[in-house]
């Protein structure tokens, strides 16, 4: 592998959609955007959140997508977009794809992208013994008990 190789594929890591799998951060990919549905306000623990819904493709699937924020409502059916930053859960046995604050959304002409019609149905599954992590939850390493936190040794 030459040094050009080594740094292209460490500073891009663009995933096909098919390949994604449930509990991954720092996802990117390409894909063109299928469906999309108007921002809505749900409860949560934490208050109320907007979201808006998507469905992706490229040429390997499709994937299920969950805006958050003020990303809710950004993506316009038709376009394609350059995706990164993004985080993926799993959602009635299909990985799904979330878009937040920190993540970065771009438009972009891409050719590789098929069309609406070429894109395949096919859809990353999860496992059945994947559990997502709470949302705002600790990543893994710590637990909290009483007041203190404790490092898992």
């Amino acid at each position: 592998m030459s040094e050009s190789d080594k740094i292209n594929s460490s500073s891009s890591n663009k995933k096909n959609i098919i390949d994604l799998k449930a509990g991954e951060e720092g996802v990117h990919i390409t894909a063109r955007v299928l469906e999309t549905t108007p921002p809505k306000v749900i409860q949560t623990r934490k208050g109320p959140r907007t979201i808006s819904n998507a469905v992706l493709g490229d040429k390997t699937g499709r994937v299920n997508a969950t805006l958050w924020g003020s990303k809710a409502g950004t993506l316009e059916e038709g376009k394609v977009v350059d995706i990164k930053g993004a985080w993926t859960t799993s959602y009635r046995g299909k990985v799904q794809i979330n878009i937040g604050r920190s993540t970065e959304v771009n438009e972009v002409d891409d050719k590789e992208v098929p069309s609406a019609e070429e894109i395949p149905e096919d859809q990353p599954t999860a496992p059945d013994t994947y559990r997502n992590r709470a949302f705002g939850a600790r990543k893994q390493g710590f637990y909290r008990q009483g007041r203190g936190t404790y490092r898992r040794k």
